[in-house]
Formats: structure tokens, C-alpha cells, sequence
């Protein structure tokens, strides 16, 4: 008994010391980062949320996406406010002014090819750290209104995209905003709407300067968002892949994170580079080189690559209406996730029912892309409808009943 009592005590000492060695160690760095850091308030910001920002230490590569997408956002600033010092918002201009761009600027073929492209790398990124917080289960508690950010933030991406398709007045630049603009006469007051956005009763002169001031005034709000984003991101903390928020196994973001951050960047732009210096028109469609004819209507008519899943959507319903609402509902869908989960566990990793369902709506998604640049023909319209079916079922329906049949699963107690 007294030697038992004798090594508890011992244990107790030791356990002390440590405690106290490594509080006088953190007191230590944090007066030191006091006098480096703090004294001023816009780098203790700095150091607050890059520096020794706590970050779980099992985040894989899947969370180097926001930042990239951020990068993202950095580049299609920089390109587009070079490109409008040479860009004319003329109906008789345009075009060729995009053209003077790529023959006369020194070094213009490179930053357009580098905002053309840069928009499609901007999609990748989105979407790729979208799915990545569908499956870590970032929607989750206390995550809700981080998860309804990014939605926003998407929506203003794909208007900001949207805006600058048509900038080139090319042939699909012209007949992509006639149709989709036109698609509003369909709802209540549809008519109205559509003169005040065109400026007249067609899409012309004050349709494409409209269209202008948008583009180059969404980006602007979209950084102010993604500050909203980061803020949100930090007041809660990163989710990780085990599913975990004790913060008992949190790092500094720098260097670790910094460094693998820099790792993904250099990924990044190396394909990035390939697409600007090796394929630069792969991912867009050659009639838009044609200058923009109001008499001739392109013979296949598609939106860019990002939006064919939602255009998919919009022409497998018949009724025009009812394919603008669900064309609209398809994003305003993902607002409902954070508050239509009914489960607690948080990684898809850990959840095999849900697993399949979330890997057939990566299939489903891929799929409405492929249907969205087919022929409106037999049988890619029955299997757009479908798709655009189990879309819909996947978050109205599938996403609730499957968190309450994997919690009563999990609470279940085998006799």
C-alpha cells in the first residue's frame, strides 16, 4: 500500500511538471508571438487565422480545394481587370476587340486564355470542394450557415460566369443570353423583367453594357462573401475526415498546411498551364468565334460545360415554366441540407447506406452533364428526366430518410 501510494504520488509530481512545463512553454511562444505579432492589430489578424490558426492534423488534400478556389477567384480578378482595359462594350466592337486582345496586346492571347480557362478551373475547384463538404458532412451542425454561404457564393459564381459568356459576342454568347433571358417570359411579369434586362425589346447595345457592369461588379461581391465564408470557417473550425471537433489533435495551419496547400497550388496551375498553353479552347465552343448574327441560330445550342447539368434539368420538363422553377430549385435545393439532415453521424465513410446513394448522385450528376450537350432526342430526353428525377429524390427525400434509418441502425441493440 505505501509503495503504491509512493508511486501514485510520483505519477501525480510527474504529471504536474509536465503540465507545468508545458504551460510555461506555451506562455513562453505566446509572449513571444505577443511581441512579434500582436503588438499590431492587422498582423495578429494575420497570425490569428494563417499562422497559428488550429486546424485538425488529419486533413487530406480534398481540403486544399477552398483555397484553391480562392486562388481561383484571385486570378479571374487580375485577368478580367486587364482584359477590360482593352475590351469595348460595343454590340459593333466587341468582337473585335476581343480579337485585338489576342493579336495586337502584348502577351493578350495569354491573359484571355488564362480568364477563359480560368473560369472552367474555377467550376473544377467549386464543385470538387462542394462534394467534398457533402461527404465530410460540412453541412452539419454548427455549420449551417458556413454550408448556406457557399451556396450563395455559388449562385453569385454562376452569375458572374453567366454575365461574362456573353461578353465576346460570338455566336453562342448572343443566343445563350437571348434564350436564357428569354425563359423569363414564362413566369408572372416575365415580360417586364426581360425588357428591363435587355434594355429594349431584344437583346442589344444596352443588353451586352448591362451585362458588362455585372460581370465586373459580381466579383468584387463575391470576395466580399468569401471573407463572410472565411469568417464563418473560423469561427467554428474545419470539420476533418474522422468526424471529429474536440480540437485535441489541432496544429498550426502554418507550416503544415501551408506547405501542403503549396503542394496542391503547383498541381493546380500545372494543369491549369496545360489547358492555357496546350489546349486553350478545349473546354469552349467553337462557334463563339464566329461574330454574334441575330439571323442565324446556331445549330446545336448549349451553355458552357459548368451549366449542363442545370440546363439538362431545365429542357427534360416539357413545360416551360416548370423547367425554369426546377432549372432554379436545382441550386436553391442545396440551402434546404443543413436542416433536412437527420442523422449525427457526420463522415460518409462511417454511413454504407448513405455512401451508395452519394456516389450514384456523383454518377447522376455526371450524367445530366453528358445529357445536357446531347441532341433533344430520344433517349437522352427520358434519361435526363430520370436523372433530373433522382436529383430532386436525392435532397427532398433520400437525404432525410436515410439519416433516420442510419441512427435507429446505430442505436440499435442486439439481444
Amino acid at each position: 500500500m505505501a509503495f503504491n501510494s509512493f508511486k501514485q504520488k510520483n505519477l501525480h509530481q510527474n504529471i504536474v511538471k509536465a503540465t507545468s512545463l508545458a504551460t510555461r512553454t506555451r506562455v513562453r511562444n505566446t509572449s513571444l508571438n505577443k511581441y512579434r505579432w500582436n503588438k499590431n492589430y492587422l498582423l495578429g489578424m494575420v497570425d490569428c487565422h494563417l499562422v497559428h490558426y488550429p486546424t485538425p492534423i488529419s486533413l487530406t488534400y480534398a481540403w486544399s480545394f477552398g483555397s484553391l478556389a480562392g486562388i481561383s477567384l484571385v486570378i479571374q480578378i487580375l485577368s478580367g481587370v486587364l482584359l477590360s482595359m482593352h475590351y469595348s462594350a460595343n454590340i459593333d466592337l466587341a468582337f473585335q476587340s476581343v480579337e485585338y486582345i489576342m493579336r495586337d496586346v502584348p502577351n493578350g492571347w495569354f491573359i484571355r486564355y488564362v480568364h477563359a480557362n480560368g473560369a472552367s478551373m474555377f467550376f473544377i475547384v467549386t464543385y470538387a470542394h462542394m462534394f467534398r463538404g457533402l461527404y465530410y458532412g460540412s453541412y452539419m451542425k454548427p455549420r449551417q450557415m458556413l454550408w448556406c454561404s457557399g451556396v450563395v457564393l455559388l449562385l453569385l459564381i454562376m452569375g458572374t460566369a453567366f454575365t461574362g459568356y456573353v461578353l465576346p459576342w460570338g455566336q453562342m454568347s448572343f443566343w445563350g443570353a437571348t434564350v436564357i433571358t428569354s425563359m423569363v417570359t414564362a413566369l408572372p411579369g416575365g415580360k417586364t423583367i426581360v425588357e428591363w434586362i435587355w434594355g429594349g425589346f431584344t437583346v442589344n447595345a444596352p443588353t451586352l453594357r448591362r451585362f458588362y457592369s455585372i460581370h465586373f461588379t459580381l466579383p468584387f461581391i463575391i470576395a466580399g462573401i468569401t471573407l463572410i465564408h472565411l469568417a464563418l470557417l473560423h469561427k467554428v473550425g474545419s470539420t476533418s475526415p474522422i468526424g471529429s471537433d474536440a480540437g485535441v489533435d489541432d496544429i498550426p495551419f502554418y507550416p503544415y498546411y501551408v506547405a501542403k496547400d503549396l503542394f496542391a497550388l503547383m498541381c493546380f496551375l500545372f494543369v491549369f498551364g496545360v489547358f492555357v498553353f496546350f489546349f486553350p479552347n478545349y473546354l469552349n465552343h467553337p462557334d463563339n468565334y464566329i461574330p454574334a448574327d441575330p439571323m442565324e441560330t446556331p445549330k446545336h445550342l448549349v451553355p458552357e460545360w459548368y451549366f449542363l447539368p442545370f440546363y439538362a434539368i431545365l429542357r427534360s420538363i416539357p413545360h416551360k415554366g416548370g423547367g425554369i422553377l426546377a432549372m432554379v430549385g436545382a441550386i436553391l435545393v442545396l440551402f434546404l441540407i443543413p436542416f433536412t439532415y437527420t442523422g449525427y453521424i457526420r463522415n460518409t465513410t462511417y454511413r454504407p447506406i448513405f455512401k451508395i446513394f452519394y456516389w450514384l448522385l456523383v454518377s447522376d450528376c455526371a450524367t445530366l452533364m453528358w445529357v445536357g450537350q446531347a441532341p433533344i432526342t430520344d433517349p437522352f430526353i427520358a434519361l435526363g428526366q430520370l436523372a433530373s428525377l433522382y436529383y430532386f429524390s436525392f435532397f427532398t427525400f433520400l437525404f432525410p430518410v436515410i439519416g433516420i434509418i442510419e441512427t435507429k441502425l446505430a442505436k440499435y441493440k442486439i439481444a
